[in-house]
């Protein structure tokens, strides 16, 4: 007799490439912490530029994006990027309840500098949570689109794969960087410096980085695909 649950593995497993399963995984969890991430600034060396920290975890979700786009259809990563929202989501509801749930008195009074520091990190304002999915379902999308539709009728070379993933990257990014800067501080102070500085610096990153990561997460992918786990 057939058992169910060891034919239900087997299944599970030929379902989905592992390839595919790893970049899920790790798709989710960079959704996650882009957020905590984006808190603090950092300086570009050897340049002045400076950009929130969350664009290294965001630069993950465009090569995770863009490598199942190339590997495994433009229709699953599109879906890919609406689920992301499902962890986002859940993450804000977690971060909710831990904020509005008292301290203990330990913590009040022996670890004070702590407890500000975690409600300065993750108590934001409803204007930055609302720009961060915004920037993101768009920014992303967008991302998916342009990298889909520059690969024409067919398959293309390692180069053609990296100026691909550089110029969707570049473009998805400066509009992720109008929609988010204008959304989170328009009306506060004057926020041209601050856009110009992220959309350069954004495309930058993703002209140096880009294409060799999305070089690399393709080659991971097939390489995990021959493996068996």
């Amino acid at each position: 007799m057939t058992d169910p649950i060891a034919n239900e593995d087997r299944v599970t497993a030929a379902a989905i490439p592992m390839g595919l399963f790893v970049f899920l995984v790790l798709y989710g969890g960079l959704t996650v912490i882009a957020g905590v991430l984006a808190f603090k600034q950092v300086q570009l060396w050897p340049t002045e530029l400076a950009v929130e920290s969350g664009i290294f975890a965001f630069l993950g979700l465009v090569v995770i994006s863009s490598s199942i786009a190339q590997l495994y259809g433009e229709k699953l990563a599109r879906k890919l990027v609406w689920w992301g929202f499902l962890p986002l989501a859940v993450s804000a509801l977690l971060i909710f309840l831990v904020l509005s749930l008292p301290p203990s008195p330990e913590m009040v009074e022996y670890r004070g500098g702590d407890l500000e520091a975690f409600n300065t990190v993750l108590a934001q304002t409803p204007r930055i949570m609302a720009a961060g999915p915004a920037a993101y379902i768009v920014s992303l999308l967008l991302n998916v689109w342009i990298f889909s539709r520059l690969r024409g009728s067919g398959e293309q070379n390692t180069i053609g794969l990296m100026v691909r993933g550089a110029i969707a990257s570049a473009l998805s990014q400066a509009i992720d960087s109008v929609i988010f800067v204008t959304l989170a501080f328009y009306g506060e102070f004057d926020i041209t410096p601050l856009l110009i500085g992220q959309v350069i610096a954004k495309v930058t990153l993703s002209i140096v980085l880009v294409p060799f990561l999305i070089t690399g997460g393709v080659a991971l992918a097939r390489w995990l695909d021959r493996r068996s786990f």
